[in-house]
C-alpha cells in the first residue's frame, strides 16, 4: 500500500549539533511527545559514519510518533534510509533531480533564504515546500540576511507551495512568522537550549492549535 506524503503544519523541529546519540533521541523524544508535527536531522560537526548512526536511531522514534523523519542536505542518506523527505540548500544539489529521485510520497524542501525567486525556481522544480529565513536574528546562522514575513503572503499569493519560517523563531515572535502564513515554524535553539523541551514543543504545537479555534 502507498503512503500518504506528509502533512506540513506545526512545529518543525531541527536537531542541534550533537555528538552524543542516546542524548539526541532523548531530547527529540521530548519534542514529540511535546507536538512536534516534523523533525529534521541535521548535525553540521558529524562525518558521514555518525549521521548514518543517529538517522538510523532517530527513524524509528519518528515512526513511533507518526512524524515525518527529514534528512537535511543528504539526499543519498534519505534514500538509503527510506525516510520521509529531504532538505535540500542553495548549494546542495539540483532540486528537478532529487524530485525524480525520491518516492511520490516523500517530502522535498528548499532553502529559499529572503529570496522568492528561489522559491519560484524551487516551486518549477516540483518542490512540496519552501523555507524563507533567517526571518528574526539567529543564533544558529548570526550572520544569515534577513528575511521578510511578507515573502509568506507572497508566496501563498503567487500559489507556491507551503512555507516554512525559519532563524531565530521563539516562542516571543512565533505568532508574527504563523499569522504572515508560514505553514511551520523551524526551531533550533529555542527549543533544544529550554529547560524542559518537552514543555517548549507544546507551547509551540499550541501556537497553531490556537490560531486554528
Amino acid at each position: 500500500m502507498s503512503r500518504a506524503k506528509p502533512a506540513l503544519r506545526g512545529l518543525y523541529a531541527v536537531t542541534p549539533d550533537l555528538d552524543d546519540t542516546a542524548s539526541l533521541c532523548q531530547m527529540v523524544e521530548a519534542s514529540l511527545r511535546g507536538g512536534a508535527a516534523l523533525l529534521q536531522y541535521r548535525n553540521k560537526r558529524a562525518d558521514a559514519r555518525l549521521r548514518i548512526a543517529q538517522a538510523s536511531a532517530l527513524l524509528p522514534l519518528c515512526r513511533q510518533y507518526k512524524v515525518p523523519l527529514i534528512i537535511n542536505d543528504d539526499l543519498k542518506l534519505c534514500l538509503a534510509l527510506d525516510a520521509d523527505g529531504v532538505h535540500l540548500g542553495a548549494s546542495d544539489g539540483d532540486l528537478q533531480a532529487a524530485r525524480a529521485r525520491l518516492a511520490p510520497h516523500q517530502l522535498l524542501g528548499a532553502s529559499c533564504y529572503d529570496q522568492l525567486e528561489l522559491a519560484n525556481s524551487a516551486a518549477a522544480a516540483g518542490v512540496d515546500y519552501i523555507a524563507f529565513g533567517a526571518c528574526f536574528s539567529s543564533g544558529t546562522k548570526p550572520q544569515a540576511a534577513q528575511a521578510s514575513l511578507t515573502l509568506f503572503q507572497m508566496a501563498r499569493q503567487a500559489g507556491l507551495p507551503d512555507s516554512v519560517a525559519i532563524g531565530g523563531i521563539t516562542l516571543e515572535n512565533a505568532a508574527q512568522a504563523i499569522t504572515a502564513g508560514a505553514s511551520a515554524i523551524a526551531v533550533i535553539g529555542a527549543l533544544w537550549n529550554s529547560a524542559d523541551i518537552e514543555h517548549t514543543a507544546r507551547q509551540f504545537h499550541q501556537l497553531f492549535t490556537h490560531r486554528a479555534s
